[in-house]
């Protein structure tokens, strides 16, 4: 907090009856200005009403106004990419969906926000700092250009009820990558003998769709062994440990679902569909990002306890799997019309204390990007299960950044869904695993051949 001192975006109360005036947040001109903010719905409407408590405590503490638009995640996706296209850009946005930091900090886009990043450096997370800090390709540099607020993962969250249903104990949950998610088709195969239809063991969003499919398949190619798939100098890496890597990746969810422990469904969702089977007990267990799965039931308490949230199986060979955690950053726009109060707003909202509150009234479905707001809150980490396995999983575990944030091309594979179309390949084309794996490969190379990354 001291590096906000001279510029403090909220003084002290003393300060306050000291000046018998409202101190105001560093403005360049000290003038009361309206910055227009793009923002996510919450997955439940205490995330809605804390943000809006947010803004209203800056706008009462800075004299600004801040317009604030509210929109759902999908919807503002094709708004934002509508904004960047027509150059009619707000002062702020999320990166919605994340990788889009890379893309337009490339193409420089974007506003470099390193002074905004700077007041709170020390105490960021090394994962949240690297998913801001990207390369533009007219200055052939690195720098920030995103101010990380929140940090997600991927948990398992499992059913225990249709477990016990099934004859098994949360002993019986084997500790490795491939033995764990094999677990959840046995549990499968004992309900449908008991005559329970339509429960599927596992929820693999293995779609086109979306962004969860991306997840799914970096999470399953980092615990085979594909992690330096993008080295960190942005440069791709597909040596025979990576290749080996992707091709299970590739196996893994589609053979699931050919199969038949994934929903024959699977193959269209969206993100919010596997929530969705999950809430309606279609699915066993589902790997999905951040606690929406168990916030969206919090009012029930019976389902909400009988949830289970687990981090990350071992590897095959017993090594703990680090998580690709991605980090909700803000974004100021090039042609945005009050960079000032935009900044501004965004130094107030990254205070510790401002962003923990923020976080905690929305009922904690996201976890905080700096981990001494765990440390110094004891709230976090007790009490809740679901909230402590999530925060010991994706903020004070081994985490890794998103491969994007070392090239921007692997951006563009995801938005192409390279890997998941592979998916589709083998699940509905026939193709064997190894040639779908061949036609990605050929795929990625040409996308990464139009990113070249100045090296020094």
């Amino acid at each position: 907090m001291g590096n906000l001192s001279r510029r403090s975006v909220l003084r002290s109360s003393l300060v306050l009856a000291a000046a018998g005036s409202l101190a105001r947040p560093y403005i360049a001109n000290a003038a009361a200005t309206t910055a227009e903010v793009w923002w996510v719905q919450g997955f439940v409407p205490e995330e809605d009403v804390s943000i809006k408590k947010i803004v209203a405590d800056y706008e009462k503490a800075s004299g600004n106004k801040i317009e604030l638009s509210i929109m759902p995640f999908a919807p503002q996706r094709q708004k934002i990419v509508s904004a960047m296209t027509s150059g009619v850009v707000p002062d702020f946005f999320p990166n919605n969906p994340a990788e889009i930091i890379a893309l337009y900090a490339w193409d420089d886009k974007l506003v470099d926000v390193t002074d905004i990043v700077e007041t709170q450096k020390s105490l960021y997370s090394e994962t949240a700092l690297l998913s801001a800090y990207c390369y533009n390709n007219a200055t052939k540099k690195r720098s920030f250009y995103g101010v990380p607020y929140t940090q997600a993962c991927f948990s398992n969250h499992v059913w225990r009820p249709l477990i016990e249903k099934a004859g098994f104990t949360l002993e019986d949950i084997p500790k490795t990558w491939d033995a764990y998610y094999d677990f959840f088709k046995e549990v499968q195969k004992k309900l449908r003998a008991q005559g329970v239809r339509n429960v599927y063991g596992l929820g693999f969003q293995v779609t086109t769709n979306g962004v969860d499919p991306h997840f799914l398949f970096n999470y399953f190619l980092i615990a085979y062994g594909g992690q330096g798939i993008v080295t960190k100098d942005g440069k791709l890496l597909l040596d025979d440990p990576v290749r080996e890597a992707a091709v299970k990746a590739l196996t893994y969810p589609a053979t699931a679902y050919k199969e038949g422990f994934v929903p024959p469904g699977a193959i269209n969702w969206n993100d919010a569909d596997d929530n969705n089977a999950f809430h309606a007990k279609q699915i066993v267990m589902d790997l999905d990002g951040t606690l929406s799965t168990e916030v969206a039931v919090i009012h029930n308490q019976q389902d909400y306890n009988d949830i289970l949230t687990m981090g990350l199986p071992l590897s095959n060979d017993g090594k703990p799997v680090p998580t690709g955690a991605a980090n909700a950053c803000g974004l100021i726009p090039k042609g945005a019309k009050n960079v000032e109060v935009a900044k501004d707003f965004l130094k107030y909202f990254i205070q510790p204390k401002v962003n923990n509150e923020w976080l905690k009234t929305g009922l904690a479905r996201n976890m905080p990007c700096m981990p001494v707001s765990v440390k110094d809150d004891p709230w976090w980490l007790k009490d809740d299960p679901h909230r402590v396995a999530y925060v010991q999983q994706g903020l004070l575990g081994p985490t890794v950044p998103q491969f994007w944030v070392y090239n921007p091309a692997y951006a563009q594979v995801q938005s192409e869904h390279v890997w998941s179309t592979g998916w589709v390949d083998i699940m509905k084309e026939g193709m064997a695993p190894q040639a779908a794996a061949e036609k990605a490969f050929k795929r990625v190379e040409e996308i990464f051949a139009k990113y070249q990354i100045a090296q020094g």
